[in-house]
């Protein structure tokens, strides 16, 4: 299982990077391990310092926050073969202000952190690779604040079918609800109005 996983992630790499050389690769990888979650497990914790990048290679996780009001706010899903993490935090190492849960049984690699400013010391390759991560996080935060920008309730809702279509069965509607930023009712006459054209 762990080789398979590795095996994974190598690949993942390896379409964000194609020019990664295989030395970097092997440093890399050295410190990796695979950990597998429960479903409602905690791969990052609000509050706590984040140590490592990690990489799903199989299930769902997301990310969210408590307001001032106590309620739940999802801001984020992470699919195979994505990036887990509060990003800003673990380059300023600092606590991150989302927790990271798991929706189902999850298969992560992490990637320790202080391995990877290690490897950007040895391998220019390895650097763009970090800066290719950091984009490809960027550009999914971009897309969820233009969504609130320019988008209404019923474009958001499509466009999260759009971008995710198969997680439209694996998250529930609550969670999808305080992702998209719409009340339950509301999604519901939106659902129905879609279904019915």
């Amino acid at each position: 299982m762990q080789k398979e996983n590795i095996d994974i992630l190598s690949k993942a790499i390896l379409l964000l990077n194609p020019k990664m050389e295989e030395q970097a690769m092997d440093y890399l990888l050295d410190s990796c391990f695979v950990t597998t979650y429960q479903n409602r497990d905690e791969i990052i914790r609000v509050d706590e310092n984040q140590k490592n990048l990690y990489f799903l290679t199989d299930g769902l996780v997301r990310a969210y926050y408590i307001d001032a009001k106590g309620n739940d706010i999802t801001i984020r899903f992470v699919n195979n073969q994505g990036w887990i993490t509060h990003y800003t935090a673990l380059l300023s190492n600092t606590t991150s202000k989302y927790t990271f849960q798991c929706l189902e049984e999850c298969t992560v690699i992490a990637l320790p952190y202080k391995r990877i400013k290690q490897c950007y010391n040895q391998f220019p390759s390895l650097e763009r690779l970090g800066r290719l991560i950091a984009e490809s996080i960027l550009k999914t935060q971009q897309a969820r604040i233009e969504s609130f920008q320019f988008l209404d309730a019923e474009e958001r809702y499509l466009e999260f079918l759009n971008s995710y279509p198969a997680l439209f069965n694996r998250v529930s509607l609550s969670h999808l609800c305080t992702y998209l930023g719409i009340q339950r009712q509301s999604l519901t006459r939106i659902r129905k109005k879609i279904a019915s054209r």
